[in-house]
């Protein structure tokens, strides 16, 4: 790789998004799904951020990467492609982008299965989060929240300080937290330098470097080996890292977003773009057939060719544990 240093976007692409089932299948996971106005949230995430990097890596394993080379084929982007072997949480897969990358490269990590508008305050956004990135810290995006949300982790801050990273709330908690005014929902979004990264989880989670570092060293084209990669402890970035660090800045962002991590999100976002529902406020996704609903309100009709779904919008992250009961069947409708 060449000394000058780069701005680089990391897709991270793991997750199968049980919560849209059955939408979303191991075989097709929510963000290569072409249901928003022709794309994939994956193809979106690409555009977005062509023009604010110079190059891109994406983080995905042995299941998805055929599908993630597809999306970028389709949009000509050239790109390192790093196949994890199995999936070690957002860690490792972070730590392998920045291994691949010169320490002073700045990097703009964020998963695949986001949805964005505004895209003016977003890239203000960015571009304040690399000026920050470039000043050594490790930057994450906070975004202003429009509602107590369930559903997201929470940022506790002010102005760019962190004062405390928060797990998803319950609804009495996630309305405290909006009447205090302080707290943003955590995007999953990181701005940082490779080198900065790496010396911080070296330090605070030394065994994942040290795994990670091997696995990545004795891979052969950004595939990676499976029995080395199981030694890798399993944790996520916020805890390894973000949650530890001194060096963490947030960037409070008021760009529109939603991980469409819910069918609540998605008939939100849905609706926003015009897609059909009735005067109770139920909605059809997946089906062109006539639906009617009587003696019903704000329904999902979810219909594919060999299951369907039928919720309460309400009842969106319920799907989560029907999806756990299918797979402790080990049912084939997961795949």
């Amino acid at each position: 790789m060449e000394i000058s240093s780069s701005i680089i976007h990391v897709i991270l692409t793991g997750g199968v998004g049980s919560r849209l089932w059955p939408l979303s299948r191991k075989s097709q996971p929510k963000q290569y799904l072409e249901i928003f106005e022709g794309k994939s949230l994956f193809e979106m995430t690409v555009e977005r951020n062509s023009h604010l990097a110079n190059k891109v890596m994406v983080v995905g394993n042995v299941d998805n990467h055929h599908l993630s080379s597809k999306v970028m084929d389709k949009t000509k982007t050239e790109f390192l492609n790093i196949v994890e072997a199995t999936p070690r949480n957002t860690a490792a897969a972070i730590a392998f982008a920045a291994f691949a990358s010169h320490p002073d490269d700045v990097l703009i990590v964020t998963p695949s299965d986001h949805i964005i508008d505004k895209m003016e305050e977003y890239n203000k956004a960015i571009h304040e989060a690399i000026l920050k990135a470039n000043e050594g810290y490790i930057v994450t995006f906070g975004i202003i929240p429009t509602k107590p949300e369930t559903g997201y982790g929470y940022i506790e801050s002010n102005g760019d300080k962190v004062i405390s990273f928060r797990e998803k709330p319950n609804e009495t908690t996630a309305k405290n937290f909006i009447a205090r005014g302080n707290f943003l929902w955590n995007s999953g979004m990181f701005c940082f330098k490779a080198g900065v990264l790496l010396d911080e989880l070296k330090q605070f989670q030394p065994d994942v470097y040290e795994k990670a570092k091997i696995v990545w060293e004795s891979g052969k084209n950004g595939v990676l080996d499976l029995d080395l990669s199981l030694e890798i402890p399993s944790i996520s970035i916020d805890y390894a890292v973000m949650e530890r660090s001194k060096k963490i800045k947030v960037v409070p962002a008021s760009f529109s977003w939603s991980d469409l991590g819910s069918f609540e999100s998605v008939y939100d976002y849905l609706v926003s773009k015009g897609h059909p529902v009735d005067k109770n406020g139920n909605m059809v996704i997946g089906s062109e057939k006539y639906t009617a609903f009587l003696g019903l309100k704000n329904t999902i009709f979810v219909c594919t060719d060999t299951a369907n779904l039928l919720l309460q919008k309400e009842n969106s992250q319920d799907v989560k544990d029907l999806y756990g009961e299918l797979e402790k069947a080990n049912s084939h409708l997961l795949n």
